[in-house]
């Protein structure tokens, strides 16, 4: 890392500390918010934009590619603008999976993140060749919104990614220019051996050119679905919390326990190792990235661990938290002046009590929002809660005219914890 933090786009190390139990490193400070945030707050982007943070984040690869380093978790979340300041430097982030490797060397284990992993790593055995390919999915979604290998469920995105045809026919591929498309379909190739390397990447007309990527603005279209892409309803997971952690001892049944059995060092959260740990010990055989996404699903305030409440959320089963009373006392919980409306700033004020930040309010009503009065009541509400996909048709997953593909798998995770620790439904 400290070898790496010499590269102006890789976060810095300002310093490593050892106690007794732990490693602390303390590092760079990055304000500026995600990648995709960023574009969704700006509100309009253009192809020669896209060029530059292509050039940026495949810089990084290249760089590390030089040191003999893999990332192998390249994904838009891994990406942080350094301040608020329009010109401020992307940096890369997030370096926990990666690894050594000498020139030949192949890997087997599967690590990386639904939607971004080569195909190559699902069929264990891979080399650097794989960051491209993470890096030709995030180029994709820059330009069209969604990911170019999508299903309802983590096993069917695996599929896709395996055997699915890259589509670029469809809206918006016919606006988008040549070029840009030559450089997708070349990091895109399943053969790593014929994919594109990073530094040909570098040296595409696309990213050197500035004549050839068009300044014109993408299809607005693109800037919905990403935002949509870039933020999963955290209305419905601070629902489902609010329920959680009101509910019973006998309604909880053995799930107190369970928490207790996995959060093996009696912290009072379950971090990705304890998680992955105690899967282990209920018989799953679920693959790195998918108890990542798992881990991701449930982790509702993005600190990186699962609490208690958390947890519950993510274990109890439907038929407890979609009860009616139960809808109702989370409604209230947000409704704070007992209008029958939650409002935008109700909203506002329950993402600060669950410590959300870089929220977009807005469009968090507007999934939820059927009769587009700008708020929402206890019927959309319930609806929300009841739908398998959060946020209603538009909003819960990938469909053949757009819309997410994260929500989609974040949702059916959540579902699907619960269903492999097989908790106590009675």
């Amino acid at each position: 890392m400290h070898h790496l933090s010499e590269h102006p786009n890789v976060v810095r190390i300002r310093g490593a500390y050892e106690d007794a139990l732990f490693v602390h490193i303390v590092m760079e400070l990055c304000a500026g918010g995600e990648l995709f945030d960023r574009i969704v707050a700006k509100g309009h982007y253009t192809e020669r934009a896209a060029a530059l943070l292509i050039r940026t984040i495949v810089g990084v690869v290249e760089g590390c590619h030089s040191l003999g380093v893999m990332h192998r978790d390249l994904k838009p979340e891994n990406f942080l603008f350094a301040s608020t300041a329009e010109d401020a430097p992307l940096k890369a982030t997030d370096f926990g999976l990666s690894v050594f490797y000498k020139p030949g060397d192949k890997f087997s284990d599967v690590v990386g993140s639904p939607y971004y992993v080569a195909p190559e790593v699902l069929q264990k055995i891979y080399g650097p060749e794989a960051d491209v390919w993470s890096a030709g999915v995030i180029l994709y979604i820059l330009l069209c919104g969604v990911p170019p290998f999508w299903a309802e469920t983590e096993s069917g995105i695996f599929r896709q990614i395996l055997r699915g045809k890259l589509d670029l026919e469809s809206d918006p591929w016919p606006s988008i220019s040549d070029s840009a498309k030559d450089l997708v379909r070349n990091m895109l190739i399943r053969d790593p051996t014929k994919r594109f390397t990073a530094h040909e990447v570098l040296c595409h007309p696309w990213i050197v050119d500035d004549a050839v990527a068009p300044d014109k603005p993408i299809d607005s279209a693109v800037l919905s679905r990403l935002k949509h892409f870039s933020a999963m309803n955290k209305l419905k997971k601070m629902a489902l919390r609010v329920i959680a952690e009101s509910l019973s001892e006998e309604e909880i049944g053995g799930l107190k326990e369970l928490f207790k059995m996995i959060d093996t060092d009696n912290s009072g959260t379950i971090t990705y190792d304890e998680l992955k740990n105690g899967l282990k010990r209920v018989g799953s055989d679920l693959m790195e990235p998918e108890i990542q996404a798992l881990m991701d699903a449930a982790d509702i305030d993005n600190s990186g661990t699962i609490d208690y409440g958390e947890f519950l959320a993510a274990t109890l089963h439907m038929n407890k938290l979609e009860r009616e009373e139960n809808l109702v006392s989370a409604f209230t919980f947000f409704d704070k002046d007992g209008s029958g409306f939650i409002t935008i700033d109700e909203l506002s004020q329950a993402c600060e009590q669950f410590g959300l930040s870089d929220v977009h309010l807005e469009d968090m009503i507007k999934d939820v929002d059927q009769n587009n009065d700008g708020q929402i009541d206890y019927s959309e509400f319930a609806a929300m809660m009841r739908k398998g996909n959060a946020g209603g048709a538009n909003a819960g997953g990938v469909t053949s005219t757009g819309g997410t593909g994260r929500r989609t798998m974040r949702n059916s995770l959540r579902v699907n914890l619960g269903d492999i620790l097989k908790p106590n439904e009675n």
